[in-house]
C-alpha cells in the first residue's frame, strides 16, 4: 500500500474549506477514499468533482455536526459506499473570541455544541464500526489556543482542551484496538477568523494570519503522516505552528 493510505476510507468533517478541504485533496491524491461532510453543499460538490477529476474517489453528505444523527449518516455513507470506515477526522470547528465579562453566552454554547459535542458525536458514530472491524483511527483537530492561554480565547481554548483531554482518554481506553491522534494547529490561513463577531478581535487575528499563517496543507500533511504509520504505531499528539508564532 502507498504510505499505508491507499485504499483507506476516511471521513472528514468541515471538509468544504480550509484544513478539511486540504486534507481531503491530499489524502485522495494518495489513494484514500474520502467521505466529505460539511454544511455547504455547493462547496462539497465542487470538491468532490475536483477529486474525481484528478482520479480520486470521493462522496459527500451535507451535515450539521451539532446533530448527532447527522454524524451517524456520515459514517453510514462511508460504510454503505465503501464497506468500511478506517479513519474519522473530526475537523469542523468554530472560533468566537470575546472577553469573559462580555457574557456572550450564546457564542459559548455554540462553541461547546460544535467544537466539543460535535467531536464527541463523530467519535460516537465511528467507534461501533471500529469495534466491529477491530481497527480504526480517530483524528481530532485541536488548537494551540489550548496550549498557550490568552485573553479573548478562554471559552474557545476551553472547548479545544476538553477535546484534548477526551482524545488522550480515548487513546488509553482503546487498548490498541484503534488509534487516536490529536493535532494542534497554530495560525493557519483558513476562514476560521472570518466568523469572529468581535470586530477588534477579528481584525487583530486576520492581520496576524496575513503576517505569519501557514497553509492548510501543512496540517493536512500531519493528518497524512499519522494515517500513514504502520498499524502498530499510534501518533498521539502533533503541534504544528508557524515558526514566527509566539
Amino acid at each position: 500500500m502507498k504510505n499505508n493510505i491507499e485504499g483507506k476510507v476516511v471521513a472528514i468533517t468541515g471538509a468544504s474549506s480550509g484544513i478539511g478541504e486540504a486534507t481531503a485533496v491530499m489524502l485522495a491524491a494518495q489513494g484514500a477514499k474520502v467521505v466529505l461532510a460539511a454544511r455547504r453543499s455547493n462547496r462539497l460538490k465542487a470538491l468532490t468533482d475536483r477529486i474525481k477529476a484528478a482520479g480520486g474517489e470521493a462522496v459527500f453528505v451535507v451535515i450539521d455536526i451539532k446533530l448527532r444523527n447527522d454524524l451517524v449518516r456520515l459514517v453510514d455513507l462511508a460504510c454503505q459506499t465503501y464497506g468500511r470506515l478506517d479513519v474519522i477526522v473530526n475537523n469542523a470547528g468554530i472560533s468566537r473570541l470575546s472577553r469573559m465579562d462580555d457574557l456572550q453566552v450564546e457564542e459559548w454554547d455554540e462553541m461547546i455544541d460544535v467544537n466539543l459535542k460535535g467531536t464527541l458525536y463523530g467519535i460516537a458514530a465511528a467507534l461501533p464500526v471500529f469495534k466491529r472491524q477491530g481497527s480504526g483511527h480517530v483524528i481530532n483537530i485541536l488548537s494551540t489556543s489550548g496550549i498557550k492561554i490568552v485573553p479573548l480565547q478562554g471559552v474557545y481554548a476551553g472547548t479545544k482542551n476538553a477535546v484534548r483531554t477526551l482524545t488522550e482518554a480515548l487513546r488509553q481506553e482503546s487498548g490498541g484496538a484503534y488509534r487516536v491522534t490529536g493535532i494542534s494547529p497554530g495560525f493557519v490561513n483558513t476562514e476560521l477568523a472570518d466568523h469572529i463577531k468581535d470586530e477588534a478581535a477579528k481584525t487583530a487575528i486576520q492581520e496576524k494570519i496575513a503576517r505569519i499563517a501557514i497553509s492548510p496543507d501543512s496540517i493536512a500533511g500531519a493528518v497524512a503522516y499519522a494515517i500513514s504509520q504502520p498499524a502498530h504505531v499510534d501518533v498521539g499528539d502533533i503541534v504544528i505552528r508557524p515558526t514566527m508564532q509566539d
